[in-house]
Parts: structure tokens; C-alpha cells; sequence
């Protein structure tokens, strides 16, 4: 029998700190709730839009699997790698802060809000050397159709972590219905609907609330409306 949580978009964590205006599925900074601190390996979640011209200054992580996806705008990344560039919206960028990186990240544009969510999950080696690493993905390729943007070490398809993990993105038109096929036994999934509303697993979701759902092999999904939505195929044991 599957077991399986539903988080609300209003439910979230919320804090407004004038350039930045951030939600978070799960605990952090000064949220916390002891009942969303992670679901399997995901630990973050952050729905963050930032102010023309601002961001993050250089700041500290390590032993993390860092996932952006900007949705709105883009992103000027810097890091203690050497790395200097923007992440456009259609890019993703994945970051394994190993044994340990600096990094910022600003509004590449001093007109218009970014929009961006910005994911860490807890890896399965620690320590390594980090690394980073990004790629532009075609809208087209995820109408009505999983695009894979993330996926464990060695694999081709997606950009890689030092996780048993997949992401994938899809655009499903309304009334649009499908299944996805859990990638590895004892995987669990969560969903997280961009825009738009979908039924998945006969649980109906809105934009911005997401379903955590485990021990399980498949789960159905139906556009109730136009919708995007970002699945996470996660290890449940950390």
C-alpha cells in the first residue's frame, strides 16, 4: 500500500526579505517545521523570486546536490570553482558541493524579477570533489512527455548527481493523462506542480502544491488544466 503526503502551496514557509520573497516546502532558515524537514533525500525545496539587480553574495555549502531551475528571468553564478556565467530560464544548473564551494548568485538583470526554484538533495557519497555543470533543455521536447533534466552518475540522459535520482519536467496539456514509472525499487516521488492543476494518484493538486508519495511502483497523473509539473524520483533512506 502506497503512503503519501499532500503540501499545500499556502502551507509553505514564507518570508519577505525585501529583494527576495521565498517559499520553502521544507524547513529552512527560520521555518521550520518539524514535519516537513525532508521527504527521503530531498531536503530543500525553495520557490525564491528576486529583485532586479540583487541576489546572494559569495556564501559557503558541501556535501549537497544543488539543483537550480530558473523559470523567469536568469541567474548570474559565480563560484569558487572557477565557474562565471548566467543560467537563462530553459537551463538547468547542478552543483556537487562535495567537499565543500563558495558561490553567488544575483539577478542577471536590473529590470525584471527572477524567478527560479532552487532544490538540494542529500547525496550518496560524501566528500567528493566538487563539481558543476549546466545545459539548456527544449521546451518542445517535454509537451505531453517526462523530459529528463536529472539523473544519477554515468547516465546520458540529464545532468548527473551523486544520487539515485531522476528529475524529469513536463508540459501537459488539459485533460492530458499518463503514468510514471517509478526508476529504481524503493524510490519514492515528489511532485511538484509548477502552473496549472493535476490529479495524481486521484489526489487533485494547484499550482505550487506538491504530493510526496512512497512504496510504490507507478503513480497516474491528469491535467485538470494546462500544467507543468516537476517530478523528483528520490531515494526514501538518506
Amino acid at each position: 500500500m502506497s503512503n503519501f503526503i499532500i503540501h499545500k502551496a499556502e502551507q509553505r514557509g514564507h518570508a519577505q526579505h525585501g529583494w527576495l520573497d521565498t517559499f520553502h516546502s521544507f524547513s529552512f532558515a527560520n521555518y521550520h517545521d518539524p514535519e516537513k524537514v525532508h521527504f527521503g533525500v530531498l531536503r530543500v525545496l525553495n520557490d525564491d523570486t528576486i529583485e532586479g539587480g540583487m541576489g546572494f553574495g559569495m556564501h559557503p555549502h558541501d556535501n549537497m546536490e544543488i539543483i537550480t531551475i530558473p523559470i523567469y528571468g536568469g541567474v548570474h553564478h559565480k563560484d569558487s570553482m572557477g565557474n562565471s556565467g548566467i543560467i537563462n530560464s530553459g537551463d538547468v544548473q547542478v552543483m556537487s558541493a562535495g567537499t565543500g564551494i563558495y558561490h553567488s548568485e544575483e539577478n542577471a538583470n536590473a529590470e525584471m524579477d527572477l524567478k527560479l526554484f532552487q532544490i538540494w538533495i542529500f547525496p550518496n557519497k560524501k566528500n567528493v570533489t566538487p563539481r558543476y555543470d549546466q545545459k539548456t533543455f527544449e521546451v518542445k521536447d517535454r509537451i505531453n512527455k517526462f523530459q529528463q533534466i536529472v539523473s544519477p552518475m554515468g547516465e546520458d540522459e540529464g545532468l548527473n548527481i551523486h544520487q539515485d535520482a531522476w528529475f524529469s519536467l513536463a508540459n501537459f496539456n488539459k485533460d492530458f493523462e499518463t503514468t510514471y514509472q517509478i526508476k529504481k525499487p524503493g524510490n519514492g516521488v515528489y511532485v511538484f506542480v509548477i502552473e496549472g492543476s493535476a490529479t495524481i494518484n486521484n489526489q487533485k493538486l494547484n499550482k505550487r502544491d506538491a504530493i510526496g508519495i512512497s512504496a510504490i511502483q507507478s503513480i497516474s497523473i491528469k491535467a485538470d488544466t494546462d500544467a507543468q509539473i516537476l517530478i523528483m524520483d528520490i531515494p526514501m533512506a538518506i
